[in-house]
């Protein structure tokens, strides 16, 4: 399978990386309709197929390249269906990532856009000092993760990710078809139900390509500098245990929530509905400035 590529804008994004401007507008018509038509199932092959007959060329698919969406690259390739793909580069991931992106390509003959932040490490220590990671990591996050992903989506109207709900307790709310306030798009997640041992099996029935630091102990993977092996049979860890550690932190910003649309900010509770067994989707109200196709 070739995968068609976007090239990489080089513009600056539109949007602070502070998520504290104005939010960007509701769904247009194709998004709401997406939303209204959502499969009721949560069969990742389904949901993959529906992102790209509903969306096209404006779906694209962001890889962590961690084990969902390694997974989702495979399903893609074993569906025939062209999707872009794209990742980002902090300039701190490990070698280990690097070269999975390369076997990736390889294996399915694709190409992964490559999005980096706007800023070098170099220009960053400068304005904020040495190691930002340590001392303001959610800073550091907002600059070398979430802005590179506005240039990403730039465009776009819907993206697809690897979330699971089990996967950590701040996620255990996401759904298989959502609204993504924050970016204005709809946001696709065919691994939602899926539990950890149905991702392992996965890789290893389909000899699907992985990181191999997970072999090493490393339940994820980020950036090497907040990424730690967890010990075997720690007890009340999940899968985001190891990242951050010593900050409280599990999550990058990337997948943040807004207030809202029955949703939450960062790790809380989703407040409303209780929809995680559910495909509903609580639609914002459609405004004139809002309705275009």
């Amino acid at each position: 399978m070739q995968t068609q590529i976007a090239s990489s804008p080089t513009s600056s994004p539109t949007r602070s990386t502070s998520h504290l401007d104005a939010m960007p507008p509701g769904p247009n018509r194709r998004q709401r309709s997406a939303l209204e038509r959502a499969p009721t199932s949560e069969v990742p092959e389904e949901l993959l197929r529906f992102a790209s007959r509903h969306f096209g060329a404006g779906v694209t698919l962001s890889t962590s390249l961690g084990p969902q969406t390694v997974i989702l690259i495979d399903m893609l390739s074993r569906l025939g269906l062209h999707m872009s793909v794209f990742c980002i580069d902090t300039g701190l991931l490990f070698s280990e990532t690097q070269a999975l992106r390369k076997r990736l390509e390889r294996r399915y003959g694709t190409t992964i856009e490559v999005y980096t932040p706007s800023l070098s490490l170099e220009r960053q220590g400068r304005l904020y000092g040495p190691a930002l990671w340590q001392h303001e990591p959610d800073r550091c996050c907002s600059l070398r993760k979430v802005e590179p992903l506005a240039r990403a989506l730039a465009g776009r109207e819907a993206w697809v990710t690897g979330l699971r709900r089990d996967s950590a307790p701040g996620r255990a709310h996401t759904q298989a078809v959502e609204w993504d306030t924050l970016n204005g798009l709809v946001k696709i997640n065919p691994l939602v139900a899926w539990s950890r041992a149905q991702v392992d099996g996965y890789l290893h029935s389909n000899d699907v390509p992985y990181n191999e630091l997970l072999d090493r102990g490393y339940l994820s993977v980020g950036c090497h500098p907040c990424t730690e092996p967890v010990r075997a049979g720690a007890s009340g860890t999940d899968e985001r245990a190891g990242r951050w550690p010593g900050h409280g932190k599990s999550e990058c910003g990337l997948h943040s929530r807004a207030v809202g649309n029955d949703r939450a900010v960062g790790n809380d509770r989703a407040v409303g509905n209780d929809r995680a067994a559910s495909n509903h989707v609580s639609l914002p109200t459609l405004t004139s400035s809002e309705s275009g196709g």
